[in-house]
């Protein structure tokens, strides 16, 4: 088979369609208005906000989700927090212990930082999030913008159910 059988019945054509410009927005409406209500009080803008809380809810790390949304990682991280997300602190639990006595008073902030072990800015973040509560309601707001009620992938998923083949199928 030479490359004129292959190239047997290909066409060229003098023009191509005009598509226009191919747009990609993965965040969910919902979330963007979920979040607006907080655009206020969040360190960065709402859609970035909704990106990043759709990328770490994915499952990337805190500074894969900043850096995918366009801000600093310390920023996610507290943009998160302030969401009502969990787990956030850089610190151990014997750190927090340790900054909370500083935050107390009761030690001072260079025998704080010597002895949690941690860098300027990952305790500096870590007192960020010991005094700073979550926002009234942002959890359950963006817990439900990401439950998958009526999410197309999921109902697009849902119909097809009958045409897919599952782990009890094998065998």
């Amino acid at each position: 088979m030479g490359l004129s059988d292959i190239a047997e019945g290909l066409a060229v054509t003098e023009r191509q369609r005009d598509r226009g410009v191919a747009t990609v927005d993965r965040t969910d409406p919902t979330l963007n208005a979920a979040l607006s209500r907080y655009a206020d009080d969040l360190p960065c803008d709402v859609t970035a906000a909704a990106l990043l809380v759709d990328e770490y809810a994915g499952g990337a790390s805190v500074g894969d989700a900043a850096g995918a949304a366009g801000i600093p990682a310390v920023s996610g991280a507290k943009t998160l927090h302030l969401l009502g997300f969990e787990g956030l602190s850089p610190l151990s639990p014997l750190g927090r212990d340790i900054l909370r006595d500083w935050l107390d008073a009761d030690i001072g902030r260079t025998d704080a930082l010597a002895l949690s072990g941690a860098s300027e800015s990952a305790f500096a973040l870590a007192a960020y999030l010991e005094t700073h509560d979550p926002l009234p309601d942002a959890n359950e707001r963006v817990t439900a913008a990401l439950s998958p009620t009526g999410n197309a992938t999921v109902a697009k998923r849902d119909v097809l159910a009958d045409t897919m083949s599952g782990v009890g199928d094998l065998g």
